[in-house]
């Protein structure tokens, strides 16, 4: 898939541009539903953050079958990467959180050959195991901790957005994959950490205003909370 680009432009009497975040997302339906990483663009484009992506994303995949494959190893190899986040399902089982920490292991080296970070996109467990979200977590922290790597905890932010407001409907019909909003939350909890700026009074979109105000406050009290 070729490179979808938001950069912002800048008058002949700005400062010198900022150098382009090229980030490059390898995953399954958690991030193309909604596309996050163009929400991700469309919230840099607003705040004047020079951005461009790829997305290398099957349904159903985990790393090992995207490992497997191959499109996402040339992809990394391809090079020009100032990140490279990585997305499976929720993980919480032993033997996924076995599997998940190999095979980003095995992503991270190939990333760290083009002089690339490994981010985790921590997602969330299905609306019938919330139960789990605790064993989430701790799979992809560790997982991101074996390589020195960045947690974007969008599914801690999940739960930092319900405890202000328990009717937020983060979940769609499925009771898995995520909503305009929930997908929102997802895209500013990697905003914040690409670009190391707070998430609020950024463009809601989609959402309502104020719908839109809790998430970018659910958001940044996650980054806060670290």
């Amino acid at each position: 898939m070729a490179a979808v680009v938001a950069i912002a432009s800048l008058s002949p009497r700005s400062a010198p541009a900022p150098e382009v975040t090229r980030i490059l997302f390898i995953g399954n339906s958690l991030t193309t539903m909604n596309d996050v990483p163009a929400i991700v663009g469309r919230l840099a484009s607003a705040s004047n953050q020079r951005f461009s992506y790829r997305t290398v994303a099957f349904d159903g995949y985990s790393l090992e079958d995207h490992w497997n494959r191959g499109d996402a190893r040339r992809a990394i190899a391809d090079g020009g990467w100032s990140i490279v986040v990585l997305q499976q399902g929720p993980s919480a089982r032993p033997e996924s959180r076995v599997l998940l920490r190999e095979y980003v292991k095995r992503l991270d080296a190939e990333a760290r050959r083009v002089s690339a970070r490994t981010a985790l996109y921590m997602v969330w467990p299905s609306s019938d195991r919330r139960a789990d979200f605790d064993d989430v977590r701790l799979s992809y922290a560790t997982a991101a901790r074996d390589v020195d790597g960045t947690l974007l905890a969008v599914g801690d932010a999940w739960r930092a957005a319900w405890r202000r407001d328990s009717r937020l409907p983060l979940y769609g019909a499925d009771g898995f994959h995520p909503t305009k909003l929930g997908s929102y939350l997802a895209a500013l909890v990697m905003y914040q950490s690409f670009f190391h700026r707070s998430p609020i009074g950024l463009p809601p979109f989609d959402a309502p205003a104020s719908q839109a105000q809790l998430l970018q406050e659910a958001a940044e009290s996650v980054a806060n909370a670290r």
